[in-house]
């Protein structure tokens, strides 16, 4: 099987989560663009299944949410102009979950932005999380059934109103997450409000945002932290910081 090298493997998931196109990596790397897409959906789908594994019995103190949009194939406003556009073609949501303390992003869901899609991704943070925590939300409502449902009252829900703290350790605040989606939108080309790179498939979509995150929680340092750690060391998941050839070589282990 004739295969690119780890090195090369490597740094296109270096690129692929540092703002850079598909068509445009395909070009740096010298490869087609189907290397680029498949190595994309093999890394996502490794990306979900191990974080999904590892991010279990975590112990953190607070936690902010928040979802920023984007979009599949075409702008929903644009889809009956589209031509044959897939099922789930149009707006698309990701919820996203993050530790102000560690900086680590412990859940995220993509989907839309209805008390169902709310209600699996508040579900799957309680399920991560081996404590209770101080959990910070905007006001959107579907976020007041789906916390109750997930946690109870073993949460203590803070629902901000859209207001910047004087403070910057303001503990009734989503600047963080807020923050973190900007770095986000500014790392993925497909995330970008105005761009022709964006997701042709949900799924995709999907797996891109797994690769992000396993880039963003192991492998990139936060300069925040001590010792500028990454925010899974941090938060205690693991004890060193990966590499991108780390990610390949996760991605060759047999299942």
């Amino acid at each position: 099987m004739n295969r690119l090298s780890v090195e090369k493997r490597a740094l296109i998931i270096n690129l692929l989560t540092e703002g850079n196109s598909i068509r445009g990596i395909a070009r740096i790397i010298g490869c087609s663009k189907n290397t680029v897409t498949k190595l994309l959906v093999d890394a996502g789908r490794v990306a979900a299944h191990y974080q999904d594994k590892t991010m279990r019995n975590l112990k953190l103190r607070r936690v902010e949410c928040d979802e920023i949009w984007s979009f599949v194939y075409a702008k929903k406003e644009n889809l009956p102009q589209a031509q044959q556009p897939p099922a789930r073609a149009g707006d698309v949501w990701t919820w996203v979950a993050i530790c102000p303390d560690t900086k680590l992003v412990p859940a995220w869901w993509v989907g839309d932005r209805t008390i169902d899609t709310a209600e699996l991704f508040m579900n799957d943070l309680a399920a991560r999380l081996a404590n209770p925590v101080r959990l910070v939300t905007d006001g959107h409502q579907p976020y007041l059934e789906a916390v109750e449902g997930a946690f109870g009252n073993q949460v203590d829900h803070r629902i901000l109103r859209k207001r910047y703290p004087k403070h910057p350790l303001d503990i009734s605040t989503t600047a963080h997450v807020e923050r973190q989606n900007l770095t986000m939108r500014m790392s993925i080309r497909r995330m970008a409000r105005r761009t022709n790179a964006f997701s042709k498939k949900v799924e995709n979509h999907a797996h891109m945002m797994a690769l992000y995150y396993l880039v963003y929680n192991f492998a990139r340092r936060h300069r925040s932290l001590p010792g500028r750690a990454t925010p899974a060391m941090a938060a205690g998941v693991t004890s060193q910081i990966w590499a991108f050839e780390d990610i390949v070589r996760l991605i060759d282990e047999p299942n």
